[in-house]
């Protein structure tokens, strides 16, 4: 099981020298992959009445292709994973270009998680359909994909149109990995349908064993081997090693193929902080 960890972008977001030497530090501690969550904008709760929702205008958030570009020059070989790029309120084309320059810059070590998100608030502000954002990502995963692979793509779908028309250069992996981030029954069917890998949101337990039978019946039916499909699990670090290490055990049990620390609302303050906590955590369980 490959572990990596969460960058913590609610706490060091905006500071590019915590950027750097979170990504460089890690790196030398001996993790694997270094995960990014993804918002545009935030809600101001001033105006969107009753908010309460966990971010909001107030919550930092780095860019993440932007942020891995840069992560990409000063990193060796930590694999930058998006976890999730909200997929449907961004323009596909667009997408598979920046994911191909990051993927070229880094040498190969992008995989783009994707998710279709829960902020209409965003959606809006972005200009895209929340309505329909589901059926969207479907047709969007394809479309990466063969524009990933395919010197000139022609592709008619409900959503997109391309007549002709590729990237320059493509990307070192063809295609990119895409691994999908669910937490309902849709985003368990569509991960078994056409992921590479999955972010499951619950906890190892009942609640995973019965996501995990969705995934896998869905793989069935598309047709592909659930055993192919990887499995992220998330750790949540509240200042317990051993509690870290009960909870690898369990996604280890429960065959995850990667899994992820985050040191986010720890109370941490420094980059510094978050790389002594991940560096004792690495001593424990790498």
């Amino acid at each position: 099981m490959r572990v990596g960890v969460v960058f913590p972008q609610t706490e060091l977001g905006g500071d590019p020298g915590a950027i750097r030497a979170y990504g460089q530090g890690i790196e030398e501690l001996g993790y694997r992959h270094l995960l990014a969550y993804d918002h545009v904008v935030g809600a101001d709760p001033a105006v969107h009445t009753g908010w309460d929702k966990a971010y909001d205008v107030q919550t930092t958030f780095s860019e993440p292709l932007v942020m891995f570009g840069y992560l990409a020059a000063i990193t060796q070989k930590v694999e930058l994973v998006t976890g999730v790029i909200i997929l449907p309120q961004r323009q596909t084309v667009l997408v598979a270009k920046q994911a191909a320059e990051v993927d070229l810059l880094s040498g190969g070590r992008l995989r783009l998680g994707v998710g279709v998100g829960w902020n209409a608030v965003e959606f809006e502000a972005l200009g895209a359909d929340f309505t329909n954002r589901g059926k969207r990502s479907d047709e969007q995963i394809e479309l990466l994909r063969k524009m990933w692979s395919e010197q000139s793509v022609s592709f008619t779908g409900q959503y997109h149109s391309v007549t002709g028309a590729g990237l320059g250069p493509l990307p070192v992996q063809r295609p990119i990995p895409v691994w999908i981030g669910a937490a309902s029954a849709p985003g368990y069917r569509r991960a078994g349908r056409l992921a590479d890998g999955w972010f499951p949101l619950v906890e190892p337990g009942d609640e995973l064993e019965k996501a995990k039978g969705i995934v896998e019946q869905a793989a069935h039916d598309a047709g592909r081997d659930p055993a192919e499909i990887g499995m992220e699990g998330r750790i949540i670090y509240t200042g317990s090693l051993d509690a870290v290490a009960d909870e690898l055990a369990q996604w280890k049990d429960a065959d995850a193929t990667h899994v992820a620390i985050s040191t986010m609302d720890a109370g941490l303050e420094s980059v510094d902080d978050h790389l002594e906590v991940l560096a004792a955590v690495a001593e424990s369980i790498l």
